[in-house]
C-alpha cells in the first residue's frame, strides 16, 4: 500500500509524570498521580497522531541502540507506521525527554539530544522517502547533521518530485532565520508557535510575522497560538483566525505536533482550508485533555465529532 506521508524529523522518547507540584529534597519521595512513556518529538507526536487519524505513514529519523529505542520502534509498530526508514545508530542514546507536569498543564521538561543529533539522509534513500504525496519534517534546530543546507536540498527535491511539503521546528533562537531562511521556497505550510514566529522573524504580530515570511518565499503560514487559538496567512495576503476549542487542559506535551497531524489529515482529504484548521485545532484540544503527545486522539471519527460538537472559546 502506499504511503500518505512521509514524516522526517525528532523522534524522541517522552517519559511524564503528572501532577508535580515540587521536585522532593534529598532523596525523598512524592507520590504522583500519572506516569506514562510516549513517542513523541516533532515527528515522532505527529506521526503517531496521523497514524490513530487513519493515514498510511512512513517514519524517517533514527533511534539509538538502546532499550529507549525498542519502546519507540516498537511503539511505531503498534500504529501500524511503517519505519523501514527508521535508522538506529550504535553508540548513542535514543532522543529522551523527562516532563514534569504542573497541575496547570505546563511541562518543564530534562532532554538528552541523542541520535536525532547523528540523523541523516543518504542520497539513495531520498526516492524512497519523498515518495508520499505529503512530506512533513519536524524538528529543525535539534537535527545537527540535517539541518541546513541537508534540509534544504530534501525540501527542492521534494518539490521537484511535485510534493506537498509542510514544516516545523524546535528551539527557535536568535540564529533560527539564517538556518531556514533557505529552505523557504520549498515550504508549502510553515507552521510554528506565534512566538517562535515572531522572535525568528523579529515582527510584532502574528500578521506581520507572516508577511515576513511570505516575503521569503513561504506559501502558507500557519501560526499556533495556543489558548487564543491559530491564525492563517498566505502569501496572496489571506488572512484567518479561528478560536481555540474550549477544554479542561491536562497536559500540552504535544499539541502542536497534533494540531500539525490534523491539518496535514486535513491536506489528506482535501479539506477546506477553515476546515482543515478546525480539524488541526480538535486534533491539538483532544491531546491536552490527557498525559502525553498521543492523549485524547482515537480515530479520525472521533476528532471529527469533536470538531462539530465541542464549544469554543469566546472571543
Amino acid at each position: 500500500m502506499a504511503h500518505d506521508v512521509s514524516v522526517i524529523g525528532l523522534y524522541i522518547l517522552d517519559i511524564l509524570g503528572r501532577p508535580v507540584d515540587r521536585i522532593p529534597s534529598g532523596g525523598n519521595v512524592e507520590f504522583i498521580d500519572e506516569i506514562r512513556l510516549t513517542v513523541a518529538g516533532t515527528a515522532g507526536g505527529t506521526v503517531v497522531d496521523l497514524a490513530k487519524l487513519g493515514l498510511n505513514c512512513l517514519a524517517v529519523g533514527a533511534v539509538g541502540d538502546d532499550e529507549k529505542a525498542d519502546f519507540v520502534l516498537a511503539t511505531l509498530d503498534r500504529f501500524g507506521v511503517d519505519r523501514s526508514e527508521m535508522q538506529r545508530i550504535a553508540g548513542v542514546p535514543t532522543s529522551a525527554s523527562i516532563l514534569n507536569i504542573r497541575r496547570n498543564g505546563e511541562r518543564p521538561a530534562l532532554h538528552v539530544r541523542g541520535a536525532s543529533g547523528h540523523f541523516e539522509i543518504p542520497a539513495d534513500a531520498r526516492e524512497r522517502v519523498l515518495a508520499p504525496p505529503i512530506v512533513h519534517l519536524g524538528g529543525t534546530g535539534l537535527l545537527d547533521r540535517l539541518d541546513g543546507e541537508p534540509s534544504r536540498v530534501l525540501l527542492e527535491e521534494a518539490k521537484r518530485f511535485g510534493r506537498t511539503t509542510t514544516f516545523d521546528l524546535l528551539g527557535a533562537n536568535d540564529n533560527t532565520l539564517s538556518l531556514i531562511r533557505p529552505l523557504f521556497p520549498f515550504i508549502d505550510y510553515f507552521m510554528p508557535s506565534v512566538e517562535e514566529a515572531m522572535l525568528i522573524s523579529g515582527q510584532k504580530t502574528a500578521e506581520d510575522a507572516g508577511r515576513f515570511f511570505a516575503d521569503l518565499g513561504v506559501k502558507h503560514c500557519i501560526f499556533t497560538l495556543g489558548g487564543d487559538g491559530v491564525c492563517f496567512l498566505d502569501a496572496d495576503g489571506k488572512s484567518l483566525r479561528l478560536p481555540a476549542f474550549e477544554i479542561d487542559v491536562v497536559d500540552t506535551t504535544g499539541c502542536g505536533d497534533a494540531f500539525n497531524a490534523g491539518f496535514i489529515a486535513g491536506l489528506h482529504h482535501r479539506m477546506e482550508t477553515e476546515t482543515a484548521l478546525k480539524f488541526a485545532q480538535a486534533s491539538a484540544a483532544l491531546v491536552a485533555t490527557g498525559l502525553g503527545s498521543d492523549a485524547g486522539i482515537t480515530s479520525f471519527e472521533a476528532t471529527w465529532d469533536f470538531m462539530n460538537n465541542a464549544r469554543v472559546k469566546a472571543n
